[in-house]
């Protein structure tokens, strides 16, 4: 074979990957979205947002705050933040307050979408909305006891940045999620093209290597390495076609995805959503150190229980879901 048709098959294939991983991720974000966007049209959120009011003083936060955790939860980061400014959280709460709310924002998120990519690779979704909300609420409240209990950050937070107040008609709405699909192609293109750089070059076994001793703990074997450094870096949403593509593969064993999907729920994105919140005036003991070891401590607690369970209780937690078609 000529160098020329070798390029050719190769980048064919690769292409073809890029457009696999992308759509089997399209076809779970956009009717997600545009559920979510009804949603909040109908002003459902708000209403939601009263329920959970009562909630937010367990973990010391006013009752307003509970609308900014309920709009990240069924939208985005993004929108928490804005509505975050809009009820004057950066004027009336402590640097601790805010870096409790900011650490339940980065667990429980994005949860119409990010529950639904769980549920394609096979987790069961009432397990991700009662890992995610109960992880948040319960770290809320461990946070927000260290911090008052020691009087730490107990300083006003500063106002590091304001986010600019867009359109909300469905045509800049549909613009800005054509941005996002957009920017979703080209980074699954760009990382499916680094991986197989990485693999050809031998440092992807080197990383597999390095991970061993601390996907040990947590009771996940080596073949979900890819798994977990694509959450880790790039988060469920971005990332969720290529952890799709993983889960389906024959290579991971059902337990080692769930363990895996189920500590990547608590703790993912800590690169760009960390520092979205650290722009809320958020600090880092709690939004990275503090989410990091609790999920952590929580998942390999969960990786021991799930493995003397049995074979049918499993069933209720996730199973291998079926290849793409």
């Amino acid at each position: 074979m000529s160098s020329k048709l070798f390029l050719k098959t190769y980048l064919l294939q690769w292409l073809s990957q890029v457009w696999c991983i992308f759509w089997s991720l399209v076809k779970i974000m956009v009717p997600i979205l545009l559920i979510v966007r009804v949603i909040e049209l109908m002003g459902w959120i708000g209403h939601v947002a009263s329920w959970v009011a009562p909630l937010m003083s367990w973990v010391g936060l006013p009752g307003e705050m509970g609308l900014v955790w309920v709009t990240a939860m069924t939208s985005n980061i993004y929108t928490g933040m804005a509505i975050f400014y809009q009820l004057g959280g950066a004027e009336q709460l402590t640097i601790a307050q805010v870096s409790v709310l900011g650490t339940m924002v980065l667990i429980a998120h994005a949860l119409p979408m990010e529950v639904a990519i769980a549920k394609a690779t096979g987790v069961s979704v009432w397990f991700t909305l009662v890992l995610r909300i109960g992880g948040a609420v319960l770290l809320g409240a461990i946070l927000h006891y260290i911090y008052s209990g020691w009087s730490i950050l107990q300083t006003p937070v500063p106002l590091l940045w304001q986010p600019d107040v867009s359109n909300s008609d469905w045509i800049s709405w549909g613009l800005s999620q054509a941005k996002m699909l957009f920017a979703a192609f080209l980074i699954i293109a760009g990382l499916t093209l680094l991986i197989r750089f990485l693999r050809f070059i031998g440092v992807e076994k080197l990383i597999h290597f390095l991970l061993k001793p601390f996907l040990r703990v947590l009771g996940i074997g080596t073949k979900a390495t890819n798994i977990m450094i694509v959450g880790l870096t790039l988060g469920l949403s971005f990332g969720g076609g290529l952890l799709i593509q993983e889960a389906r593969s024959e290579k991971l064993s059902g337990q080692d995805v769930f363990v895996t999907m189920a500590f990547l729920g608590l703790c993912h994105s800590l690169i760009e959503d960390t520092l979205l919140i650290l722009l809320l005036g958020a600090d880092l003991s709690a939004i990275f150190w503090g989410r990091l070891v609790f999920s952590f401590f929580v998942i390999a607690c969960l990786s021991r229980v799930i493995r003397y369970l049995p074979e049918h209780k499993k069933n209720w937690f996730f199973h291998l879901p079926k290849n793409a078609d």
